[in-house]
């Protein structure tokens, strides 16, 4: 009898054991989201959640992602790479996540990469522009769903050398990677194209005073001025060069993070004329951009911007991915990303499989009264660039 016993509680423990990956594919699917709450950038941290909650609702209701409902966690990184990491540690260990999103400071994204790496896990990125992302500091655990700056730049450099040829360029980005890449990438591209550049500088990020930068501007003559800064640095950026004079002469142009719907209201007449390379406009003329835009507006009484696009069709990237490999382990769903096409509101996408960076057609948009008209585009295939990754 005690035999028997021992025997039937042997066999009950290994059916417990083996029902535990079961148990933990039926569950609600965790998503941790490591993205500015506070800050400078808050107001991209904000696109950033509104599209990820709007795209986790639709999901819901339709009966989630292989039948797990989607459960979104959010850490405030306040564009610090070092608070990232500890969040991103947070909902890793602590809270189990299948998947990390959010990341905007592309030093953040560099690191969060490499803490996914230590714990097997996936990241992407829908904001964070520095080449380097996707390029000689790739990560086999790091996506990126959105326009890296080279994306941005071809476009925008293509449309600058019809509008002005042979321009005078001075450059003002913020001091770390993103500002650095996102400078770097125009410049290559817009000296490709007969431009002559006149000068650099980089600023502090959540820089008060830019003025001190301006008589370096005057000295060099610029007939343009490219900028990188983002959020509320745009805002002080923008509104000083009004305020001293200098936008009467200029034309300014910048990365496609610098004016978005978020900040274009506080920044007012300054940003008029303002010219950007993007991947994402409201004005993108098909019907499933028509019914984002219409469903975003009634969720969060405001216009999506490329951020909030973009973090909105990432998670029917995982979706899609999840379903396909039929599980949540990190090696079945990265193989499954390799490669995959969806559909965004931009249209779709498809993730190049040799450098996990998104292909996705690019636009031109400038400030026209107040809201962003496109005025040209560029193919997916034509913007896109090299795959330099050889890190996997």
């Amino acid at each position: 009898m005690k035999a028997r016993i021992r025997i039937t509680a042997a066999v009950l423990l290994a059916a417990a054991a083996l029902s535990q990956p079961a148990l933990a594919q039926s569950g609600p699917i965790k998503i941790g989201v490591v993205t500015p709450l506070s800050g400078t950038y808050t107001p991209i941290g904000q696109q950033v959640r509104w599209g990820l909650e709007l795209a986790a609702k639709e999901i819901n209701a339709a009966g989630g992602i292989a039948g797990r409902q989607v459960n979104l966690l959010f850490e405030d990184e306040e564009a610090n790479p070092a608070v990232a990491v500890q969040k991103a540690e947070k909902l890793f260990q602590v809270e189990k996540v299948d998947f990390l999103a959010g990341t905007v400071n592309s030093g953040s994204t560099l690191a969060v990469a490499q803490l996914a790496e230590r714990n097997d896990k996936l990241a992407a990125t829908t904001v964070s522009f520095a080449d380097s992302i996707t390029a000689d500091k790739c990560s086999p655990n790091m996506f990126r769903v959105n326009a890296r700056a080279e994306q941005q730049s071809v476009a925008l450099a293509a449309w600058l050398e019809k509008e002005k040829p042979k321009s005078k360029v001075f450059y003002l980005g913020p001091d770390y990677e993103m500002g650095r890449s996102t400078v770097a990438a125009f410049k290559a591209n817009a000296e490709k194209t007969g431009a002559q550049s006149t000068g650099e500088v980089f600023a502090p990020l959540d820089a008060k005073d830019y003025t001190q930068y301006f008589g370096q501007i005057r000295a060099s003559r610029p007939q343009v001025v490219y900028t990188s800064v983002a959020g509320n640095d745009t805002v002080r950026l923008l509104t000083q060069l009004q305020d001293f004079g200098l936008l009467s002469n200029l034309t300014v142009v910048g990365a496609s993070g610098t004016v978005t719907s978020q900040n274009i209201g506080a920044i007012g007449a300054a940003a008029e004329g303002f010219a950007t390379g993007v991947g994402y406009s409201t004005q993108i003329d098909t019907p499933a951009n028509k019914k984002f835009v219409e469903t975003f507006r009634a969720a969060t009484k405001a216009d999506p911007d490329l951020y909030g696009a973009d973090s909105y069709g990432l998670l029917f990237a995982y979706k899609a991915a999840v379903e396909k490999a039929g599980s949540t382990e990190t090696a079945k769903v990265r193989e499954a990303l390799r490669g995959l096409s969806w559909q965004t509101p931009q249209g779709e996408k498809t993730i190049r499989a040799g450098d996990h960076q998104a292909m996705q057609p690019m636009y031109v948009v400038r400030v026209n009264k107040g809201k962003f008209d496109i005025i040209a585009n560029v193919p997916a295939d034509q913007a896109i660039g090299p795959d330099t990754c050889t890190r996997f």
